[in-house]
C-alpha cells in the first residue's frame, strides 16, 4: 500500500486531505510543518510528499528539495492557494513535481495522486 505523507500547517486542511486519502485506500501520516515533516521523511519511508507551499518554519519547496536529496525516489505534489506563489515554485521545485491549486475537489485530489503514484 502507497504511503503519503501531507504536510500542511492548517489543522482542518490536514485533517480532511488525510481522510480523503485514506478513504481512497492509502496509508497517510500527516505533519503540521516542514520540520516536522522532514523529521519524519528522515526516519520512515513515503512513496509521495503532498505539501503546502507556505508554511512557517520551513516552506513545501525547500521541504521538498532536502526530501529528494535524502530520497531520490520520493514523488512530490505541492498545494497552495497563491497563484504566484506556484508559478514561482515551478521554478526551484524538484523537476518531476506536480502543484495542484486550492481550491480543489477531493476527486481531482485522489485521481493526482493515482496519476503520480502509478507514474
Amino acid at each position: 500500500m502507497p504511503r503519503i505523507l501531507i504536510a500542511e500547517d492548517d489543522d482542518s486542511m490536514r485533517s480532511f486531505l488525510a481522510r480523503a486519502l485514506e478513504r481512497a485506500g492509502y496509508e497517510v501520516e500527516s505533519a503540521s510543518d516542514g520540520i516536522e515533516a522532514a523529521a519524519a521523511i528522515s526516519e520512515r519511508g513515503f512513496d509521495l510528499l503532498i505539501a503546502d507551499i507556505v508554511m512557517p518554519g520551513l516552506d513545501g519547496v525547500e521541504l521538498a528539495r532536502r526530501a529528494c536529496l535524502e530520497r531520490p525516489e520520493l514523488r512530490v505534489m505541492f498545494i497552495t492557494g497563491f497563484a504566484a506563489v506556484a508559478l514561482q515554485a515551478r521554478e526551484t521545485a524538484p523537476k518531476e513535481s506536480r502543484i495542484l491549486s486550492k481550491p480543489f475537489h477531493l476527486r481531482e485530489l485522489v485521481e493526482q495522486v493515482r496519476d503520480i503514484l502509478a507514474a
